[in-house]
């Protein structure tokens, strides 16, 4: 994958050149800088970003910058092992270089079209109300599907599951066409 992007330092354009894989055990630490860098993500343990890397590698995929091997997005995701028919995608990340290209949803559909996600046939995710980014990568993909939309009820309260620290998280699932 090619992009040209603007360089918010030199205000000059640059050529990232992505390869999209899967990642592997070693990719764990700089997958955990990358969600460091891309708040308000939570931001896990390295050792569980080491763990995704591992175990969960065919569910998850990653964008690195061909020329200097940067990171700049990475999606980790599971198949639900009481649904196994359904992909849970836990956190996009995508490096503020990278952003606006649509490199996420090009991360997203890669990874449903991987032999992973064969038999695949829903897409979950858990969203705040007020990510904007997110609601907008998942609507489009729901928009694109046969189904037109997906449907929406809360997973984790703010204040049940929270204790009021976090904002409620609602359940986005999409019917995959």
């Amino acid at each position: 994958m090619n992009t040209t992007h603007a360089d918010p330092d030199t205000d000059t354009n640059i050529d990232l050149q992505l390869l999209l894989r899967h990642p592997q055990s070693t990719d764990g630490y700089q997958v955990n800088r990358l969600i460091d860098r891309c708040k308000p993500l939570d931001t896990n343990s390295t050792y569980c970003n080491l763990l995704q890397c591992l175990h969960f590698a065919d569910t998850c995929m990653l964008a690195e910058n061909q020329q200097d091997g940067a990171l700049l997005g990475f999606i980790s995701a599971y198949r639900k092992p009481t649904e196994p028919n359904t992909l849970f995608v836990w956190q996009v990340a995508i490096d503020k270089r990278a952003r606006g290209e649509g490199l996420a949803r090009t991360l997203l559909t890669t990874l449903l079209a991987s032999d992973a996600c064969a038999g695949v046939t829903h897409l979950e995710t858990s969203i705040t109300a007020d990510n904007a980014a997110s609601w907008g990568l998942f609507e489009s993909v729901a928009r694109s599907q046969a189904t037109g939309s997906g449907t929406r009820h809360q997973l984790f309260d703010q204040q049940r599951h929270f204790n009021g620290d976090s904002p409620s998280e609602i359940l986005f699932r999409i019917t995959l066409g």
